[in-house]
């Protein structure tokens, strides 16, 4: 029976931060606080998962969390995630999928610990390995401030094995960002420097009008990219259908949305995008993207999953969803291959065909380093 609920703090460093819209983008090494949710069983088994701090404050543990859990038996984990997801109705936003997603992510922790398996075969077992897109940073004004610069990168993340890059662009707020026909230059650069033979998608601005979205839409049917993702708000469900029904490039979606498997079968339904998205971190967790997953399963839409990392790792295992792990976020100035402190190693290297292979370790796959995490620990609540 579960017995704890804690979030905690500690101190680690990092080689990006994040600007004043959510953008990530290298810095020099610096100090950060990090958070682990866990949860502890009577048998003395945890489950862990990294968490934003202001998203799992004490106040949502009191609430909403710790109210269902304590007591419980972690293996019902649907029950417990109904029961979860039922306390968001009235929080005003204070439990978010997002919060949800980071205790359905520890428990699948917890309970593939209890039974000495990797989650990805617990929930499934599909397949060991996955090829891995390249996910670039946004634009900026150093190391990605240039079509060119994306043709250089572009052609080094082919170098390495990728067969498959993602690019964000410029966006807020970086000077002149959004721009249609910047973001036109910077893939068709890239096209041009990789050849036919690579798979390219867009994420774009995500405040493009219909109109300036069209545009760009059009501009990627030509250079053959795979993908065209967010170009705007994904509330305006109309506006995707619009898009998708002018473009024959695949509308991907929604990334965001409030809702999780709710939302994005009324997305399928629609006919508001032709490729279904979905992650642990940002849609409830890895309860709810695997109902998604099944649901684009049977319209016969492929369901590509949001965001790197162990949870997303162990959604793909499981299920033959997504031809892609989204590996990144990745830029010309930073070692995405870097160990940070607080970890034993990274959970998704990349082997030189351009594949991840599915982590063996007993729960969803991170390596935590429990040495340095007691040393800098700040708070537990």
């Amino acid at each position: 029976m579960i017995e704890r609920v804690a979030v905690r703090t500690f101190t680690t460093t990092a080689c990006t931060s994040v600007d004043a819209e959510g953008h990530r983008h290298p810095a020099p090494e610096h100090e950060v606080t990090e958070a682990l949710l866990e949860i502890t069983d009577t048998d003395g088994a945890t489950g862990y998962c990294a968490v934003q701090p202001d998203q799992v404050r004490p106040a949502v543990l009191d609430k909403h969390v710790r109210p269902v859990l304590l007591g419980q038996d972690p293996w019902d984990r649907e029950r417990l995630w109904r029961l979860l997801a039922r306390r968001q109705r009235g929080s005003h936003g204070g439990f978010t999928d997002r919060a949800l997603g980071f205790v359905d992510t520890a428990l699948w922790d917890l309970v593939a610990r209890k039974a000495g398996l990797p989650a990805w075969k617990l929930a499934g077992g599909a397949r060991d390995r996955i090829p891995a897109y390249a996910s670039t940073m946004c634009g900026d004004t150093d190391g990605l401030a240039t079509p060119g610069d994306y043709a250089d990168f572009a052609k080094h993340l082919v170098s390495v094995g990728y067969r498959a890059i993602k690019l964000h662009t410029w966006m807020p707020p970086v000077p002149g960002a959004p721009s249609v026909s910047r973001d036109v230059e910077a893939c068709r650069a890239v096209r041009e420097a990789v050849g036919p033979d690579v798979a390219l998608m867009l994420d774009a601005s995500h405040w493009y009008s219909r109109t300036e979205a069209l545009r760009l839409g059009r501009a990627l049917q030509e250079l053959d990219y795979y993908w065209f993702e967010e170009p705007m708000e994904e509330a305006s469900v109309s506006s995707y259908r619009w898009l998708a029904d002018q473009l024959d490039i695949p509308v991907i979606g929604p990334e965001v949305a409030w809702g999780k498997h709710h939302t994005r079968a009324e997305w399928i339904s629609s006919g508001a995008c032709d490729v279904l998205r979905a992650g642990p971190a940002g849609s409830g967790g890895i309860t709810p993207v695997l109902k998604t997953v099944h649901l684009a399963e049977a319209f016969n839409v492929d369901c590509e999953i949001h965001g790197n990392g162990s949870a997303s790792l162990t959604v793909l295992g499981a299920t033959d969803a997504g031809r892609w792990y989204e590996r990144g976020l990745l830029h010309p100035h930073v070692d995405f291959d870097r160990v940070p402190p607080h970890r034993g190693s990274i959970v998704d290297p990349l082997d030189d065909n351009g594949n991840v292979t599915l982590p063996v370790r007993p729960g969803i796959g991170d390596d935590w380093n429990f040495e340095h995490i007691g040393v800098h620990t700040l708070e537990e609540w």
